[in-house]
């Protein structure tokens, strides 16, 4: 099973990916934790370049490089953890690319969609949960963390895309669960326990 959890900066995703890991750990399944980017060892170097941007890369650029870190994460990491059984979480995954750089940087959407689909090779979340929040609370959550990434520092503008663009591509999705990110980390992971497992129940094979 791939469970893919995505968010805004400073939703609380990655703590929520972490604390999920956690929870199905305890319960007694076999879980791998891991991210876009820099899932891989490739990632690890291209997560570097697109985090800090220490050179100016144009929008279609930036979004080949997240291609090609989902490319290289889905070969060497998650279809090898899948084909052996086990529960993997992702810390975001193509629909990040479909918002941020189609909706927030505003470059064509089906060709988001298209070199994704050749990146993923066939594989797709069966459950995406969405950390839903607003700008303003996840603006204030990031300027605590010291130092900011490139989208972290983008200015609100950006953000608001990124949330209709959120918003809109999660409308009426049955495979998507939308989780309340305002509520403290605690609530947000009792909230996602609760649905994972009536979701899982619904979908036994």
């Amino acid at each position: 099973m791939l469970i893919c959890i995505e968010g805004i900066d400073g939703s609380g995703k990655s703590t929520l990916a972490q604390r999920l890991a956690q929870l199905l750990q305890k319960s007694g399944k076999t879980v791998l934790l891991t991210k876009e980017p820099g899932g891989s060892a490739l990632g690890k170097q291209l997560r570097t370049i697109l985090q800090t941007q220490p050179m100016p890369i144009n929008p279609v650029s930036e979004f080949l490089l997240f291609a090609a870190d989902r490319a290289q994460h889905v070969q060497e990491v998650i279809k090898p953890a899948l084909a052996q059984g086990t529960i993997v979480i992702t810390d975001r995954m193509g629909d990040s690319s479909l918002v941020y750089q189609g909706y927030g940087r505003g470059i064509d959407k089906q060709m988001i969609k298209q070199v994704n689909a050749w990146a993923l090779q066939g594989i797709t979340p069966d459950l995406t949960l969405y950390v839903k929040i607003d700008g303003t609370t996840a603006a204030q959550r990031v300027q605590n963390r010291g130092a900011l990434s490139a989208f972290e520092k983008e200015q609100k503008e950006f953000v608001d895309r990124l949330i209709t663009g959120f918003n809109e591509l999660y409308q009426d999705r049955t495979d998507v669960i939308t989780l309340d990110g305002t509520q403290t980390p605690d609530n947000v992971i009792l909230t996602a326990g609760k649905a994972l497992s009536q979701w899982m129940n619904q979908h036994r094979p």
